[in-house]
């Protein structure tokens, strides 16, 4: 298969090329922005598990780039975005980069101070799990990513904030629905026009953070178990078994990005030059330090006939 093969099944993957994002996913947040305009208002964001930085480039071109380049703006008046991942990615205009786990106590602190004690209007993340394929086990890893960001947003979040996650719908989809809906007052699930419909992924928009009055950070996983485990302590299986018959809940999914526009799961013909043939471009921006790496430098070892693999760089 060429290298156009892609630019011809996905034409998302190819208009992030043309347009300069780092990968396909900025146009999820757009058509969500398009829908929600979860950017009003927003001057402090963090993107979590932001790596290779896609939904941070929308973030910089959105919010600090217009902010820069209005006359008058003041240093003090520019919005603050902190990107937060495992793993290292390249620079972007304005946006800080903090390469720390979302879990730790102490990432958190080191957002609040950057943002000089604030916190922040806004939270997203992208992250997911590498799939495998078992849907119920991609379900559960991904709901449990969502749950550690949500360990993390109720730390930084400011209240009436917003926070958007991706998830992967499944059985227990309402579980996880009723167990946003503790922390905020809207929530909505939602599938952009970016988003391939053969995906179970969609992304969770959760607008008006108001924990429960009293709420302890510390408490987070007993009232989260709360919601999964209603008659008790004597029933330990956290499920959404009983969000069925009388009990069913009904979780508002909306579609958004233009209904007219690129369909994800469709392929286009190539755009061609004046001398009919197609110029395919390369990625915009690589990773730098990817966690594969070691693999890839191992079997292209293995396939040059050499052994001493202890020898192989890891350095990018």
């Amino acid at each position: 298969m060429g290298k156009a093969s892609r630019d011809k099944r996905d034409i998302y993957y190819r208009k992030a090329k043309e347009e300069g994002w780092r990968a396909r996913s900025a146009f999820k947040l757009l058509q969500i922005d398009e829908e929600f305009n979860i950017f009003e208002g927003v001057k402090r964001v963090v993107d979590l598990c932001a790596a290779p930085g896609s939904w941070s480039q929308v973030l910089s071109r959105k919010l600090y780039l217009p902010a820069m380049l209005s006359p008058g703006t003041k240093d003090d008046d520019l919005p603050l975005i902190v990107a937060i991942d495992l793993q290292p990615m390249a620079p972007i205009e304005g946006v800080i980069q903090v390469q720390g786990d979302i879990t730790n106590a102490k990432t958190a602190e080191v957002v609040i101070r950057h943002f000089d004690g604030c916190k922040a209007d806004l939270v997203v993340c992208d992250g997911a799990p590498d799939v495998t394929g078992l849907h119920d086990m991609d379900e559960f890893v991904q709901s449990q990513l969502i749950l550690a960001g949500l360990t993390i947003v109720t730390h930084i979040l400011k209240e009436g904030g917003k926070f958007i996650a991706k998830i992967f719908r499944g059985k227990d989809t309402s579980l996880l629905y009723c167990q946003l809906k503790l922390f905020f007052t809207e929530v909505t699930f939602a599938k952009p026009k970016s988003s391939r419909n053969s995906s179970i992924e969609a992304f969770a928009v959760c607008e008006n953070y108001s924990p429960p009055e009293g709420f302890n950070e510390k408490d987070l996983y007993r009232l989260l178990e709360q919601v999964g485990s209603p008659s008790g302590a004597e029933d330990l299986d956290c499920s959404s078994g009983w969000l069925e018959g009388p009990n069913k809940v009904y979780i508002p999914f909306l579609a958004c990005g233009d209904l007219s526009g690129y369909d994800s799961d469709r392929s286009y013909p190539l755009p061609k030059s004046a001398d009919g043939t197609y110029q395919c471009l390369d990625p915009v921006q690589p990773p730098i330090a990817p966690p594969y790496k070691r693999a890839l430098e191992m079997k292209k070892a293995s396939s040059q006939g050499i052994h001493n693999l202890d020898k192989l760089s890891l350095d990018p």
